[in-house]
């Protein structure tokens, strides 16, 4: 399944749609008259008529392309019908390198730009008509993943390595860094393991030196149960079990199994503002109490000039209730930042301050930050 020409991902999708409107490009160069802001084919041609008329040649009638003796070049060309492959990345990427060209994403200037071949409209009915290869409706579109915030679980499944960092700013020092691989199977489903390891400070009354360790290893399940690009939702089930592997005494471990169901939803709010929110529950397997948690996630898009670096600011509100009377929901605010690192956009980082709102006594201000590796779309070295 994960061959190299599937997992150069956006660069065969890239050079997928260059050879599907490869035809129309030495007619772009060769008439240099052309008033640049007119289509080199009529306006009103469907995706499946732009899709007959320039790329059946090179990618066949039924979207899986043809032969590399039959095209004449190198590249392997994508098969479209692969849902795993065709349907992971958002139309704002394929949008992207059409227009101004492989560059746009870190790829090869083999692919060239279109924007001045086609308009926005053609772009888009060309890109819609190519989706339709992939038939099997279970898989959710890459326009539904939404930006990853800091601790709200989000509905979309991919394959990711995170790594978390959050260093507390009052009391005994502290350094928590969790490394989390993330894997897709199937459609709608993924298996992640999360790994976290602790340093911090004794009290005074313990010698007030430094400590360290393995915390309680996690180990989650998630499956999208509904998505809808028609109206940008999509909404998951997980569920956490932790292990306890780390050492009580030293405060790096519950001591205990825990379980934690959650539902997550996520939406496009439009203008590329969006909505994460996840419930759930904390249940131990020995006398403790449960605990109820709520968080929600507010954030908003932007990309330097057309097709560069994107920006997404977000704040989240997180809510905890331990079961017990007499307690109070604790209450935080995140405020925090996503950006993508790389040109092709699948390394990013986040950095954020948890900011306790009551019960501050209990809880201290922490900062944070992950880097995040989107790892089926390019290496680390990939697309700089």
């Amino acid at each position: 399944m994960h061959t190299a020409a599937k997992h150069s991902t956006l660069l065969l999708m890239t050079a997928a749609l260059g050879a599907i409107l490869g035809n129309l490009a030495p007619i772009g160069r060769a008439d240099a008259a052309r008033d640049p802001r007119q289509p080199l084919l009529p306006a009103s041609l469907s995706g499946a008529e732009l899709y007959a008329a320039s790329c059946a040649s090179c990618h066949g009638v039924r979207g899986q392309g043809e032969p590399k003796a039959h095209v004449g070049f190198d590249l392997p060309l994508p098969d479209f019908t692969d849902c795993s492959f065709a349907t992971r990345e958002p139309d704002s990427d394929w949008y992207a390198v059409t227009h101004d060209g492989g560059p746009a994403r870190g790829f090869s200037e083999l692919m060239p730009a279109f924007g001045d071949a086609l308009t926005h409209e053609q772009l888009q009915r060309t890109i819609d008509h190519v989706r339709t290869f992939c038939e099997e409706d279970a898989w959710p579109r890459g326009d539904l993943n939404f930006p990853r915030a800091m601790f709200t679980e989000k509905a979309f499944v991919e394959d990711e390595v995170v790594l978390t960092t959050a260093v507390g700013l009052e009391g005994p020092g502290s350094v928590t860094n969790e490394l989390t691989y993330e894997t897709r199977f199937g459609a709608r489903n993924q298996l992640e393991i999360t790994v976290p390891y602790h340093v911090r400070e004794r009290s005074a009354e313990l010698g007030g030196d430094w400590t360290s360790g393995i915390g309680d290893l996690a180990l989650g399940v998630k499956r999208v149960m509904v998505h809808s690009p028609g109206t940008g939702s999509i909404a998951a089930l997980g569920a956490e079990a932790i292990l306890p592997l780390g050492n009580e005494d030293e405060g790096f471990g519950k001591g205990m199994v825990v379980f934690e169901p959650w539902l997550g939803v996520g939406q496009d709010l439009g203008a590329d503002a969006f909505l994460h929110v996840q419930a759930g529950g904390e249940i131990p397997t020995e006398d403790a109490p449960n605990d109820l948690f709520w968080r929600t996630a507010l954030g908003m898009s932007f990309s330097q000039a057309n097709f560069g670096r994107t920006w997404s600011p977000i704040v989240e509100v997180l809510g905890k209730l331990e079961l017990e009377e007499g307690k109070t929901p604790d209450w935080d605010v995140v405020p925090q930042f996503q950006v993508t690192l790389n040109t092709r956009q699948n390394i990013m980082m986040n950095l954020a301050a948890r900011l306790p709102i009551n019960n501050t006594d209990e809880r201290s201000k922490q900062i944070l930050m992950y880097l995040l590796w989107d790892w089926f779309d390019g290496g680390l070295d990939q697309g700089w």
